[in-house]
């Protein structure tokens, strides 16, 4: 595959150099058998070591797939019913109310929701929760009334007002956290216990967890923040709690990117992985598949708190939809990503796509705050749209 190495190689040195660059870049892509393509450029630390394929990331929301694999396991040992109340597994998601505004003294005016909230509406992200740099009225909770942030991953953070009553609309919030919380209400076991033993040691994925060994810790990247005139600053000081009070479903991995290739992989192979089997080709059929229930749909992501995040959106203008729990394009990208394909994104920039049709997927790796980094994100869209352009020509030669 010389044409995708050398494509992609070009895509990695062009947002590495230059005034407005990303600090370093870890980008592979993976067909049904192993890796076809994986480089890194730049460095860990602006001025410090180099980038390299086994630096340690952030993954923040691309945590939510793998939690929602857990619970799909659960569903497929009838152990857990998507359309019961989520408080049967998780109890304390039963006592949350919906936020309607706050009062002339500024308290939030509370009231009891209309109906349960199940654990299928938290995968959809329709359950009611949001995120503090994607809502407003969040955001007025965590500067007026101390509502923690998910970045501290405790308890308070999640136990949160809903936006709305559940089952209304898509809001993209903390909803797989509590995904999280159910599985271990029917395991009895922390997530991260769950995750080892039932998806990551059947796919053999070893340096990926919710608390880093030393030697993570010693390869992980440095998060960057984007300030306004364009230049990076390190954040030496910020980084996701290792020992968390709570094992975030929603964004709290840490790990590297062949390893969560090995969970792309799992994807392209109908669930099947190299130490057995993780879900079962039917339930993968279903799960990938776009669930709302019209008129509710993805919409952008409007950045209310401008340090973590612009206003995003994947494919302005396209039909999107979103699965268990994945985005899915309900139409072709630009990028050449066809119709029923998957994918999402981490918070400091991190971006992955599987196209189970064509039997290839990718990850692009950067630690850069805000959200949608026009650097990262347009070098990810170029980095996807080289590997399409790749592939075709590899299919017609």
């Amino acid at each position: 595959m010389k044409d995708l190495t050398a494509a992609c190689d070009a895509v990695l040195r062009g947002v590495t150099a230059g005034a407005s660059r990303v600090p370093g870049v870890v980008a592979m892509v993976t067909d049904r058998k192993g890796d076809i393509y994986s480089g890194a450029a730049g460095e860990r630390r602006l001025g410090g070591a180099a980038m390299t394929e086994d630096t340690v990331f952030a993954i923040f929301s691309t945590t939510k797939a793998i939690a929602g694999t857990a619970a799909l396991q659960c569903v497929e040992e009838g152990l857990l019913d998507l359309d019961a109340p989520a408080s049967t597994y998780a109890p304390a998601i039963g006592k949350l109310q919906v936020i309607e505004g706050f009062d002339a003294a500024g308290a939030p005016k509370l009231r009891a929701p209309k109906r349960a909230i199940t654990t299928r509406m938290l995968m959809l992200h329709t359950a009611g929760f949001g995120y503090d740099f994607f809502s407003e009225t969040y955001k007025r909770l965590a500067e007026d009334h101390g509502q923690p942030s998910v970045v501290a991953a405790s308890r308070a953070a999640i136990e949160t007002p809903l936006l709305f009553d559940p089952g209304e609309r898509w809001e993209y919030g903390s909803n797989i956290d509590w995904v999280g919380q159910v599985v271990e209400g029917i395991r009895g076991k922390r997530l991260g216990e769950v995750m080892r033993q039932r998806i990551f040691d059947p796919l053999g994925m070893d340096e990926i967890a919710f608390t880093r060994t030393a030697a993570m810790k010693a390869r992980s990247a440095v998060i960057h923040a984007r300030m306004p005139d364009g230049s990076l600053s390190a954040m030496d000081d910020f980084a996701l709690p290792d020992n968390p009070e709570v094992d975030m479903g929603g964004h709290g991995l840490y790990a590297t990117i062949p390893e969560y290739m090995k969970f792309i992989r799992m994807w392209l192979n109908d669930g099947a992985g190299p130490r057995g089997r993780v879900l079962r080709a039917e339930t993968v059929d279903w799960a990938v598949k776009g669930a709302l229930v019209p008129p509710q749909k993805v919409t952008m992501l409007p950045g209310v708190i401008p340090s973590l995040s612009n206003d995003a959106e994947f494919f302005p203008g396209l039909a999107k939809d979103w699965s268990y729990t994945f985005m899915v394009n309900s139409e072709t990208a630009p990028t050449g990503r066809p119709a029923g394909a998957i994918g999402w994104a981490g918070l400091a920039n991190s971006f992955y796509w599987i196209d189970r049709q064509n039997g290839f997927g990718g990850y692009w790796a950067t630690q850069i705050l805000p959200f949608g980094d026009p650097v990262s994100f347009g070098g990810y869209l170029d980095f996807e749209t080289a590997t399409y352009r790749a592939m075709t020509a590899a299919r017609a030669a």
